[in-house]
């Protein structure tokens, strides 16, 4: 075309600068589904409003859904010098049905279109996310079904604490992207509205009818405010805010993986198909995923930012600053839809090494809470004496080189002679882990529990979703 559809008020041709500058074509095409789908339903309400003729929206309709096979044949390539996805789409529909085509913009303005197509992009992959976020939870709980015996070192500032059961720490992961998927849950629901309507910031003189497009868009309800919605991008900010949370969850838990498939804990073997080489160390075997699964949360976190950067200072309506919405996004969708999906293999394929996690559990004295607890409830001892006479107990196992659940009764009772015979089936590693019996605790009858309950609620989601 000679002359840009959306270029009446300019008498110069654009700086060839200004047109780089705001030329989002190459990125916004990504929402070229979304700009159909939009136009469509927006068409379909004009014809029933009687604001344009039934003819000329079947001739849109028509029009439309051949470009959409164009796009994705390729027959039509979105590189042209159009300045985004939606006038290179008005454009072409023009170039096919003619004045048809130049009445799709009647009642609406690109600002409510941008918002448009934006919204039902993010919520489109909310859902998407939710889902693989399920997927992810009924691996950990499958694997978890598996490991409620398995004894593991519990952990805090990552020295060896107390005896937990290896599905108990899975299932606190699966809690974690349970928070997740109600985050994603939650946003989807509070921005499933329609913004299509508002065109440029105050509404439109034409008798438009907002409840047929935000229905026929699948939205529950228009929504309330049109200067509001034109410039509001909380819903873009949520999926980043979203996205950075839940990597940061997949962060953690990376980082474990990492740890646990090393050759100081060799707690798990990861695949062959999840880890690499090295290109000078023939022994060696890298979990190349699970860090670059570490790393993404900076990528994500980066995106977060920089949309917030750009809207801390604007003022309403909408402005040209809010192109910067989108790339962001996009990338942090991308990035957290691949994460989930490899995740999920990577983990369903792993092996867990039982022996050598409970090796590890005879490292660090990890029933010694239990004696300082057999202390308060048998004997009557206040706990901070009995915390003292426990501490005198692991310096002797220290000295002996043994774990505190090896010493003799003998050994115990030169420490303190009130201690009885009992307390050495106390000891155990696996007494102990299921000594812990209160709910959310790591006995194995708890973490079956939590299985149980978790595996309730998926179901229930699945029938939401």
């Amino acid at each position: 075309m000679s002359k840009k559809i959306a270029s009446a008020r300019i008498t110069e041709k654009s700086s060839k600068l200004l047109q780089e500058l705001n030329n989002s074509l190459p990125f916004d095409k990504i929402l070229y589904k979304e700009d159909i789908e939009g136009s469509i339903a927006h068409a379909f309400m004009l014809s029933e409003q009687g604001i344009i003729s039934k003819e000329d929206y079947k001739e849109i309709n028509r029009g439309l859904n051949e470009i959409l096979e164009e796009i994705e044949s390729g027959e039509f390539k979105l590189n042209g010098d159009d300045e985004d996805i939606h006038m290179a789409i008005e454009g072409r529909l023009t170039e096919k049905i003619g004045d048809a085509g130049k009445r799709l913009h009647t009642a609406r303005s690109r600002n409510d279109q941008v918002a448009l197509d934006f919204r039902l992009y993010v919520q489109k992959n909310t859902k998407k996310i939710a889902k693989l976020l399920l997927k992810n939870i009924e691996t950990l709980i499958n694997l978890a079904k598996d490991n409620t015996s398995t004894l593991l070192p519990g952990m805090t500032h990552l020295q060896h604490a107390q005896p937990i059961n290896f599905g108990y720490h899975l299932m606190a992961y699966a809690s974690m992207f349970k928070r997740d998927y109600e985050r994603f849950i939650s946003s989807f629901h509070r921005n499933n509205l329609s913004p299509i309507g508002c065109a440029a910031l105050a509404g439109t003189p034409h008798p438009i009818n907002r409840e047929i497009t935000s229905s026929k868009l699948g939205f529950k309800e228009p929504t309330l405010n049109c200067l509001d919605t034109v410039s509001d991008r909380d819903f873009a900010l949520e999926v980043l805010f979203n996205i950075s949370t839940m990597l940061m969850h997949i962060s953690r838990f990376s980082e474990e993986i990492i740890l646990w498939s090393s050759s100081e804990f060799k707690f798990i073997t990861l695949s062959d198909r999840h880890a690499t080489g090295s290109s000078i160390m023939p022994q060696k075997k890298n979990p190349d995923i699970p860090e670059l699964l570490r790393a993404k949360t900076g990528r994500a976190n980066g995106n977060l930012i920089a949309l917030l950067t750009v809207m801390k200072g604007l003022p309403l309506a909408y402005n040209k600053d809010m192109q910067e919405d989108k790339e962001g996004v996009f990338d942090s969708i991308k990035t957290a839809l691949l994460s989930l999906e490899v995740l999920e293999e990577m983990v369903s394929q792993m092996k867990v090494n039982r022996q050598n996690m409970e090796k590890a559990c005879m490292i660090g004295h990890l029933s010694a809470t239990d004696l300082a607890d057999y202390l308060v409830k048998e004997i009557g001892i206040a706990f901070r004496d009995a915390y003292h006479i426990t501490g005198g107990v692991v310096n002797l196992a220290e000295n002996k080189g043994l774990d505190i659940s090896e010493l003799s009764l003998e050994d115990l009772q030169s420490v303190d002679s009130r201690i009885g015979e009992s307390v050495i089936e106390l000891l155990d590693n696996r007494a102990s882990m299921n000594a812990r019996n209160s709910e959310g605790g790591t006995s194995s009858a708890r973490t079956k529990e939590q299985i149980e309950k978790m595996s309730l609620w998926i179901e229930l989601q699945k029938e939401e979703i």
